[in-house]
């Protein structure tokens, strides 16, 4: 499994509203391709992470185009593009 990891940071004052663009935009994140689980963790300073977790490398790197599109639909509630980051899940525990 492959973890994509990718740190964010929201405009200010543009939490509730981005809040809002991620609800129209999950069923569209959860038909990617190979995704096992979408984590959205936010920050009371607008600083979040994205993780998510894909049956592998391959397939998460296949799915690029389509995650910069989603984040372009972020695009108006972002201070900037973020550059998403990854490795192999070595535990996942629960």
């Amino acid at each position: 499994m492959f973890a994509r990891v990718t740190p964010y940071q929201l405009k200010s004052g543009e939490r509730e509203a981005a809040l809002a663009t991620l609800e129209k935009m999950k069923a569209d994140i959860m038909k990617l391709p190979g995704l096992k689980q979408f984590i959205n963790v936010l920050g009371e300073d607008g600083s979040g992470y994205v993780i998510s977790l894909v049956e592998s490398q391959e397939i998460s790197d296949s799915n690029a185009e389509q995650v910069r599109a989603l984040w372009g639909r972020m695009g108006p509630h972002l201070a900037a593009m973020p550059t998403p980051q990854g490795g192999e899940v070595v535990a996942d525990w629960t």
